[in-house]
């Protein structure tokens, strides 16, 4: 927890928004195996997305907004309603389909050129990229896991279905929710009181880095993943990696010195 000028007023720590949000995805288990086409499980949801005739990048996109979709982050309606003691309201659902979609180009030129008074014009500013005014793609991290995610979904198409396994499965399904879980937290924003939950998003997304990494690892040598491939994957995703870690540092000293 995070005081603020006086004793009553707090921001949850990223602990407790981690904690908070591994509830939420607890509890959206069973919705994502309700719009599971194959309840069986044998197909991951990027295989199905594919199937859909979405070229790499959308299914990309379809499969972050479903992330975060499926997160179900609520917040209160009031400030005032933050409580040491007390949980959230499941009142206002924070991302919905509406608030997180993809400007092509065109749309960019169209918007900027009603962004000429306010400040949403900050939103093209990669100045105002760790603010509620700067737009996510300013985020390299970001923009670099969702290029690693459009490739791997390119090579896993590539590899014959009796050489793809369960650890090919979970190793690109992984690269995706780096993405997704990047998203989420930059979704949160930078406000105080909800930078520990951009903090908690980004420490998961971390953490499917690190796990892709082991299982990339464990492929090494198998015909499904020729030895330029490897070393490709293996030396984006590692730069990557440790640029969410420094991600996360910098957003804590934002937290910690309420620069949010």
């Amino acid at each position: 927890m995070s005081f603020n000028g006086n004793e009553d007023e707090f921001y949850w720590n990223e602990h407790q928004w981690e904690a908070h949000l591994n509830e939420l995805e607890n509890r959206s288990e069973q919705l994502r195996k309700f719009i599971n086409p194959d309840p069986i499980g044998n197909m991951p949801r990027w295989m199905i997305l594919l199937q859909e005739n979405l070229d790499e990048g959308d299914a990309v996109e379809a499969f972050i907004e479903e992330e975060l979709l499926l997160d179900e982050a609520y917040f209160p309606d009031d400030e005032d309603d933050w409580d040491e003691d007390e949980d959230f309201e499941d009142d206002d659902l924070f991302f919905s389909s509406d608030d997180f979609r993809f400007l092509d180009d065109e749309e960019l030129d169209e918007d900027f050129e009603d962004f000429e008074e306010g400040e949403e014009w900050k939103s093209f500013s990669s100045d105002f990229t760790y603010s509620n005014y700067g737009s996510i793609l300013d985020l390299q991290v970001y923009n670099d896991a969702y290029d690693l995610a459009v490739d791997a979904l390119k090579w896993a198409e590539s590899v014959p279905r009796k050489e793809q396994n369960k650890q090919l499965h979970e190793y690109v399904g992984n690269i995706l929710k780096i993405s997704a879980k990047l998203a989420g937290g930059y979704y949160f924003g930078f406000d105080q009181d909800y930078l520990g939950g951009n903090i908690a998003y980004n420490k998961k997304a971390l953490f499917y880095a690190n796990d892709a990494l082991k299982i990339l690892q464990k492929q090494k040598g198998k015909p499904a993943i020729p030895s330029a491939i490897y070393n490709e994957f293996h030396s984006r995703l590692f730069e990557i990696r440790n640029d969410i870690g420094v991600y996360i540092q910098e957003l804590r000293d934002y937290f910690r010195y309420g620069l949010g």
